[in-house]
């Protein structure tokens, strides 16, 4: 399919229906059934209340294997039953996975690569909420780490699974959800994107930092992969989600 940039919503087919702000995600993921079914999917970030889990509940009756992340235990196993109780059938799997932490990624990620089934798609949608600086145990600015460089990690550390998914009628993929806020910052600093300026710290400019990496990887993605992975960005849109309510 080449390399595209997905800035909103889905890309649309003329035959397909128009979706809208009053569409739900039963909805959409009902249109694409069909591309879903028997596709084993990762989704970073799957706390109730929560994008990744809206998007591993509506994809888990059709897909063949949807594994949900988080870093707390106790979240990871809510968001496993809540899932399991709406869709009997559905085929979850939880992985501890603390973005945080390389030392966690990469051993989050040689776990799914010793997985028997092949991976289809990865999204990376989990994210730090922000709050005042602070430094992982990398010794790097917490929200860029958990944002942009944890999921960068992990999709270079999956990515010969990911390929190997591939077949002449599919295209695996790895989709960055980003946001229309990257608009509002510099684009990258790249003498200040491991630890930031702790003296002219601030949330807002480092998540747009963050939202205009994860845009840049998607495309180089597609670009060095030389095909062999479709890599997409996309705005969520405005939605009232754990993180915008101060949870995580």
């Amino acid at each position: 399919m080449g390399r595209r940039l997905v800035t909103k919503g889905f890309l649309q087919k003329p035959s397909q229906p128009k979706f809208t702000a009053a569409t739900t995600a039963e909805e959409v993921a009902s249109v694409f059934q069909e591309q879903i079914r028997g596709k084993n999917v990762l989704i970073t970030g799957t706390s109730i209340n929560g994008i990744g889990f809206e998007t591993a509940r509506v994809i888990a009756k059709y897909a063949n294997l949807v594994i949900i992340t988080g870093y707390n235990t106790e979240k990871l196993k809510l968001s496993e039953e809540a899932i399991k109780k709406e869709i009997p059938s559905a085929n979850v799997r939880p992985l501890i996975l603390d973005l945080a932490s390389l030392a966690a990624v990469r051993k989050a990620a040689a776990e799914v690569n010793a997985y028997p089934e092949p991976l289809h798609v990865l999204i990376n949608n989990a994210a730090s909420g922000g709050g005042k600086y602070k430094l992982t145990v990398d010794n790097l600015e917490d929200q860029m780490a958990t944002d942009h460089i944890g999921p960068f990690l992990l999709t270079k550390l999956l990515a010969p699974k990911l390929i190997a998914a591939g077949t002449t009628s599919y295209t695996p993929r790895v989709v960055y959800v980003s946001s229309n806020g990257h608009t509002f910052g510099p684009g990258i600093n790249l003498d200040m994107v491991a630890r930031g300026d702790p003296e002219n710290f601030g949330t807002f400019p480092r998540y747009f930092e963050a939202k205009s990496a994860n845009i840049l990887s998607a495309i180089e993605l597609s670009k060095r992969s030389q095909g062999k992975i479709n890599g997409y960005s996309l705005h969520p849109g405005a939605i009232l989600t754990n993180i915008m309510q101060g949870g995580d």
